[in-house]
């Protein structure tokens, strides 16, 4: 993969109009003023953004922080994983994936953990395909 790039998206970087349509194909209800509502909020929470980029093009995305709990006790967890649906299956999520596991070993986490909608067969496939393990069921209550 030649002129291939792993960055942080700042608030405010620029690049961010090439990376918020591919973190749109996960979140389609994600607007560039909700999103800056997210980082304005979810910044002092830890959260942070780094995405791949071919050249100029942003080809995946991902939102992710370390948490502190009682399970883990320190955690990378993700947030948001998103690969362009154009590109899927030539490697670039394995790359996000790969680096943040390097980023959660490196600040001492003991492990990764995201939560995937159960409708999203394939995104599973890549996470079972990656030695993740499915270990919990996430419960919601919409207020």
């Amino acid at each position: 993969m030649n002129d291939v790039s792993v960055i942080d998206l700042a608030p405010g970087d620029p690049r961010w109009a090439d990376a918020l349509p591919i973190l749109q194909e996960l979140r389609p209800h994600l607007t560039e003023q909700l999103l800056a509502q997210v980082i304005a909020e979810g910044g002092p929470q830890g959260l942070r953004f780094t995405a791949v980029f071919t050249g100029d093009r942003c080809v995946a995305v991902a939102g992710w922080r370390i948490i502190a709990n009682t399970s883990a006790i320190r955690k990378l967890y993700v947030d948001d994983l998103s690969t362009s649906a154009s590109v899927r299956s030539r490697g670039y999520g394995r790359m996000l994936l790969d680096e943040l596991r390097e980023r959660a070993v490196a600040a001492g986490c003991s492990s990764l953990d995201l939560d995937s909608g159960v409708q999203r067969f394939d995104a599973h496939r890549f996470y079972l395909r990656e030695r993740m393990d499915i270990v919990a069921h996430h419960f919601r209550r919409l207020l």
